[in-house]
């Protein structure tokens, strides 16, 4: 595979391709309960990143860039030439990676619960103090700080809160400072020809729904999906409105 990465991945359902990726600090089981909803009506691509999951991983530093290179692979293995992309948060950060360096590549572009907008110095800071911290206490110290934010319901919670601890130290790492150093994606918006499509919950504590609101203002004719109620793992916490919106990129 690209990049000497072996992906870990699952393909479900029949119909033109969807490719699903997971966000920090996850992997493609965050999926399970949206796949059975969409199987009808796409051919579902969902790969574990580099470092996460049942995926290989490699140490020092990697880019979001490295995350698309690696799905590239992945497509150009599975025979699969141009897709539709649902990145939820850390993962959209990756489809705007592939859809800026593969743009030919993609019929679609979904942003769940994500934003286009590069880190601050201050959060980009906090990626790398994140960092260390796993590096001298292991992955609980992101488990412990970043599960309430994801989600108020208990049961996702609990869920969320398990497969972080059972991520691997160097990709969660790898991970952290890869969103530091992505790129600003506001500006090249306007030029992709494929549709976009923002999914985002209204009580996202996370990354404010305000971010997919700022994308409509300056993108019209961009769809946003406002759902009412949900945190920041909606395809968790509502699945059927989730999986209905993403229909969207049919």
């Amino acid at each position: 595979m690209e990049n000497n990465i072996d992906l870990s991945y699952e393909r479900h359902g029949k119909g033109p391709p969807l490719v699903l990726i997971h966000g920090f600090p996850l992997d493609l089981s965050i999926w399970d309960k949206v796949v059975p909803l969409l199987e009808n009506d796409f051919d579902l691509i969902a790969p574990d990143l580099r470092g996460f999951g049942e995926s290989s991983t490699m140490d020092g530093p990697c880019t979001m860039l490295d995350f698309a290179n690696d799905i590239a692979g992945l497509l150009d293995f599975l025979g699969v030439e141009k897709a539709a992309f649902a990145g939820h948060s850390m993962g959209g950060y990756v489809a705007l990676a592939f859809a800026k360096e593969y743009p030919e590549r993609v019929s679609g572009l979904a942003l769940i619960s994500s934003q286009p907008g590069a880190d601050n110095l201050e959060r980009k800071e906090g990626r790398y103090k994140t960092a260390q911290d796993v590096a001298d206490k292991g992955v609980g110290v992101v488990a412990e700080a970043m599960t309430p934010k994801l989600s108020a319901n208990k049961e996702v919670q609990d869920f969320v809160r398990a497969l972080t601890i059972a991520q691997s130290k160097n990709g969660v790492i790898g991970a952290l400072k890869a969103m530091a150093e992505r790129d600003d994606f506001m500006s090249i918006l306007p030029q992709f020809k494929f549709p976009i499509l923002l999914i985002h919950g209204d009580a996202d504590a996370l990354i404010p729904v305000d971010r997919a609101r700022e994308v409509k203002a300056v993108l019209p004719e961009a769809r946003l999906v406002e759902l009412t109620g949900a945190g920041h793992m909606p395809m968790l916490e509502v699945p059927d409105e989730t999986a209905e919106a993403l229909k969207l990129l049919k």
